[in-house]
């Protein structure tokens, strides 16, 4: 299946140099590049595209406001934040916006490939670095009793809910989860979809965030 990719980041070198290097996949289709959030948003309405790869700081709407807007489309498509930033804030401010993915802009290419492709296939996959800066904010929300206090009950996961779970935490699309569980396709997205509506996620990266901040896992595993 092709994949068709836009591309939003402001400085031009990096969006050609991300274009040459995405080009080299047969399953990947560059069909648009954007300087901002403003074009990716008329540029994601207009061609619909399955993937966006968006930059946090851009000038205009920035890349959280970008996917908040993003949230509103009917067709929204699957989006990793591609940038140099990796200060905690932004990463939980971007994950809570509705990012599927976040990678680092030194990341290796086979890592870039690998992310696109886990991500569409409706799983999700962050670096080493950016998931364990999400699990210490993760800890100190658990730990500060002001947060923690703050931190509301959810209804209580079922034991096949948690094995999901568990997988959905190591990045696993709905397939694999099938797979691993010996279930249905539409089973396992049962489940995903319950999950996330008893954690009060909208999206499965920020499922597995509320889900480590419970203590329901341990992303150190």
């Amino acid at each position: 299946m092709m994949i068709r990719i836009i591309l939003a980041d402001d400085h031009p070198i990096v969006r050609e140099g991300l274009h040459t290097l995405l080009e080299t996949q047969p399953d990947f289709e560059v069909i648009a590049e954007c300087a901002n959030g403003d074009e990716a948003l008329q540029t994601t309405a207009r061609l619909k595209p399955d993937m966006l790869l968006l930059d946090l700081e851009m000038p205009g709407k920035d890349g959280v406001e970008t996917m908040r807007q993003l949230s509103q489309m009917p067709q929204r498509p699957r989006v990793i934040v591609f940038t140099a930033f990796d200060d905690d804030d932004r990463i939980i401010h971007a994950l809570q916006a509705g990012a599927d993915g976040y990678l680092l802009k030194e990341a290796p290419r086979d890592e870039i490939f690998k992310s696109i492709r886990i991500t569409m296939e409706g799983g999700s996959m962050l670096q080493p670095l950016v998931a364990s800066k999400l699990l210490r904010h993760v800890g100190q929300q658990r730990t500060t009793p002001r947060l923690a206090n703050t931190i509301p009950q959810v209804e209580e996961l079922t034991e096949r809910e948690l094995e999901v779970l568990r997988l959905l935490a190591q990045g696993m699309p709905n397939k694999e989860i099938a797979s691993h569980l010996i279930i249905s396709e539409r089973t396992a997205k049962f489940h995903v979809s319950s999950i996330m509506s008893k954690l009060g996620a909208t999206n499965r990266t920020e499922a597995v965030a509320l889900a480590a901040q419970r203590g329901l896992i341990n992303l150190n595993e």
